[in-house]
């Protein structure tokens, strides 16, 4: 079974950050196109990033510029570095192991942009 768990969410001020985690115990994630999505309130499922095997990135353009997707191999985490945010970045962040999040994915973390 995938286990994957989400951490690093909250409440941010528009234009501040925040840095998600996405743990990964029991398969190495660089083995793996990794990606994060996001549900917002009453809304689908939104593809935000992938980071490919070999690490090549890509974002949606909603995010292009703000956030930055990267992994540490040595402690088998994924991240997302979130930059600028803005009320309508307010969603709950998964990770996933596939490319465009309709993987296994993990419970997901809150983050609340709001002043």
């Amino acid at each position: 079974q995938v286990q994957l768990v989400e951490s690093g969410g909250g409440l941010v001020q528009p234009g501040g950050s925040l840095r998600l985690s996405c743990a990964a115990p029991g398969f190495t994630i660089s083995s793996y196109y990794m990606s994060w999505v996001r549900q917002a309130p009453g809304k689908g499922l939104e593809w935000v990033s992938h980071i490919s095997g070999g690490g090549i990135t890509y974002y949606a353009d909603s995010v292009k510029g703000r956030f930055t997707i990267s992994r540490d191999n040595a402690k088998n985490t994924l991240y997302l570095q979130m930059n600028s945010l803005k009320p309508e970045d307010t969603a709950v962040y998964y990770c996933a192991r596939d490319k465009r999040g309709s993987g296994p994915r993990g419970q997901g973390t809150q983050v609340t942009v709001s002043s």
